[in-house]
């Protein structure tokens, strides 16, 4: 028997100690539902967790990711459902214009929607943003992170929507300074077709048509024919048939007494006391030929009023339409080419243009612009919307009708891209879900900890806590029987 060293009381305290330990950890764990709550709990189990713990972070966050990316889509998409409304009522105006039952006047009315809805359409473009990302300038090129790891993304970009862009914009035009052509007042409303450099008004003078001799008109009574004289230059403001009728003759059958017409007969002026080479107006002569005159026979002949052709040319020579020819009585006339609005009205005095050489007309053209973008896809500058396409004439009109149509193809195939990203994602979003579930099932199996099988090993290693501690109570009194060989 020994006192120094109780062996018996060590190994029950060395075993309550261990028991104690042991029902810390089962309480640390039951407290906390984990199984690993420390790296010393499972070094490798915690590796592992941390791990698809990563994945599953990263794999709700994709989640989230790729809802964004359909709220997105879905700003832009509206978007152009709206240009989408706009491009079919340009299409049915370009239609209505392109009828000739419409006046100049009503196509300008149909111009002025036109350039609105054009206008409309790039501030869309300009203005359809998400999160402060213009969505339709031409810039955007998004990688959208769909997935947990590195790479796993996809790309989308949406090209540029506005009016400029989609080939519905025009420009506007205004005429610059210009050298003066004798007569010419002012030049307006120059068509949208004409570009911006310097044009010619070419004038070319053409004389009045003069007829040498007047033979008599049907319904004349008696007598041989009669023939007389014109002679002079014409100078009356419009074309006109000239008509002489005798109102007196002499004992001689010589004509003492006339009448001039220059409406054909519709009206005669007062009878004049005929003298050889009267003055009958405009310019014009009569002299009265050989022959046997009666009284209420008439001389008629067609006279063409002194013009001119006016001629719109580039700077380079080249014609710009037809030639236009006006005469004295005119005040306005349009040249140019009307079938694609390539035209300029011209005012000028009556009777007033003369023959100077071609004068320039400097057309300025403010063309309608397209946004600025960076190359990482910053708007330095919005598009810019002048005027919408050209339906001032039936030609542009007409051409302007496969012009949308073109641009409601290019709408639709960006509206259809975007739905089947959308689509995509959404699938995207069904995936993620799933792998994130079961990865997180599988965690679970490494992380948490099972309730009832951890609580039976509580109570085991709890009740060998307290038998532990009353058999150090056994073991601490069994050095007292040394007493009893002292006595």
């Amino acid at each position: 028997m020994i006192i120094n060293h109780n062996m018996n009381a060590q190994n029950a305290h060395r075993m309550m100690m261990g028991n104690t330990v042991n029902a810390g950890k089962s309480m640390e764990k039951l407290s906390s539902g984990l199984r690993i709550n420390k790296a010393g709990d499972d070094a490798a189990g915690l590796a592992i967790s941390e791990k698809m713990r990563g994945q599953i972070r990263g794999l709700d966050q994709a989640s989230r990711n790729s809802q964004d990316g359909i709220s997105l889509i879905q700003t832009a998409e509206g978007a152009l459902n709206e240009t989408h409304s706009i491009l079919q009522r340009m299409r049915e105006l370009a239609v209505q214009s392109a009828t000739d039952t419409n006046t100049s006047d009503d196509r300008s009315k149909i111009q002025g929607e036109v350039d609105q809805l054009a206008k409309e359409i790039t501030r869309i473009s300009n203005t359809t943003e998400f999160n402060t990302q213009n969505l339709m300038a031409g810039g955007l090129n998004n990688t959208f992170q769909i997935g947990a790891n590195k790479d796993q993304n996809v790309n989308l970009t949406i090209g540029a929507m506005d009016a400029s862009s989609l080939g519905v914009a025009g420009q506007v035009v205004s005429q610059g300074a210009t050298t003066a052509v004798g007569g010419v007042s002012t030049t307006t409303r120059v068509g949208t077709g004409l570009t911006a450099q310097t044009y010619k008004l070419a004038t070319t003078a053409t004389a009045a048509t003069t007829a040498a001799n007047a033979t008599t008109a049907a319904g004349t009574t008696g007598g041989a024919n009669t023939i007389g004289t014109i002679g002079g230059a014409y100078t009356g403001s419009a074309d006109a048939q000239l008509r002489i009728k005798i109102d007196s003759i002499d004992g001689s059958d010589i004509p003492t007494a006339v009448s001039v017409s220059f409406d054909g007969g519709t009206t005669f002026g007062s009878s004049t006391a005929y003298s050889a080479g009267m003055n009958v107006g405009n310019g014009l002569t009569w002299t009265a030929g050989a022959g046997t005159y009666v009284a209420g026979n008439t001389v008629s002949t067609t006279f063409t009023a002194a013009s001119y052709t006016l001629q719109l040319k580039t700077a380079g020579g080249a014609d710009v339409g037809s030639a236009v020819t006006v005469n004295n009585a005119q005040t306005a006339a349009t040249i140019g080419d009307s079938t694609i609005d390539a035209t300029m009205d011209v005012s000028f005095t009556a009777g007033g243009i003369s023959t100077a050489a071609a004068a320039d007309f400097q057309v300025v053209s403010t063309a309608s612009s397209t946004a600025a973008v960076t190359s990482n896809g910053v708007v330095t500058q919005a598009a810019d919307t002048k005027a919408g396409i050209s339906v001032a004439s039936q030609g542009s009109a007409n051409s302007a009708i496969e012009t949308i149509d073109n641009a409601i193809k290019t709408v639709s195939e960006e509206r259809s891209k975007l739905g089947a990203y959308q689509n995509r994602l959404e699938h995207t979003i069904a995936n993620l879900g799933t792998s994130s579930e079961n990865l997180t099932a599988a965690e679970s199996r490494i992380r948490d900890v099972d309730m009832a099988k951890e609580m039976m090993n509580f109570s085991k290693n709890n009740i060998l806590s307290q038998a532990a501690q009353a058999m150090l109570a056994q073991a601490n009194s069994q050095p007292q029987g040394v007493l009893q060989l002292l006595r």
